[in-house]
């Protein structure tokens, strides 16, 4: 299965993102930041839904896949992708000016960081009022190509992290066969 189109290796996939990001609301002209974007397994689609009036900030700490993503870009013709290595553990590590997103998606990076809050309240600085927040995360289910149970960010979890930051919760949206959604809008 192509890549592009399904995440998840020889069992066929796991993750849909074109199926999962339809669940954002996303419409053309909006502004959207993909904190951890990898290879673009997200960013891609998103950006054919904000069309080329749209723009989607592909956020990485990792150089080298921000180089896959313009790649990826390039070839689709999706003008509408500014990559930008970033560390959005730090304060204001997205780079991305004050009250300017309608929606951050952060897919699978809460697990891996250190500093879970300093995500979630950069995605609130640069979100507008009313903007929204997808978390995609591993859920508890075992499975073996992702982390160990102790690594995972429950659903529970998210929901305390985000509602203490001044997030509500907008709702939850299937993600995958070991994934879990939620959406949440800024107050």
């Amino acid at each position: 299965m192509d890549q592009s189109s399904s995440i998840g290796g020889s069992e066929g996939g796991f993750l849909h993102p074109e199926r999962i990001v339809s669940y954002f609301g996303l419409k053309s002209g909006m502004s959207v930041a993909d904190f951890g974007a990898g290879h673009g397994h997200f960013t891609i689609p998103m950006a054919r839904l904000v069309g080329q009036e749209g723009k989607i900030y592909a956020l990485d700490i990792q150089k080298n896949t921000l180089e896959v993503v313009r790649a990826k870009a390039k070839l689709e013709h999706l003008l509408n992708i500014e990559t930008i290595w970033a560390d959005i553990e730090l304060p204001q590590g997205s780079k991305l000016p004050d009250a300017s997103l309608d929606l951050v998606l952060a897919a699978n990076i809460m697990f891996q960081a250190e500093v879970k809050d300093a995500i979630i309240n950069e995605a609130k600085r640069v979100l507008k009022s009313g903007g929204k927040l997808a978390l995609i995360e591993w859920d508890e289910t075992p499975f073996p190509g992702g982390p160990s149970n102790d690594l995972k960010f429950s659903k529970e979890m998210a929901k305390k992290l985000a509602g203490s930051v001044g997030f509500e919760i907008d709702r939850e949206f299937e993600a995958g066969s070991h994934h879990y959604g939620l959406l949440f809008r800024k107050t």
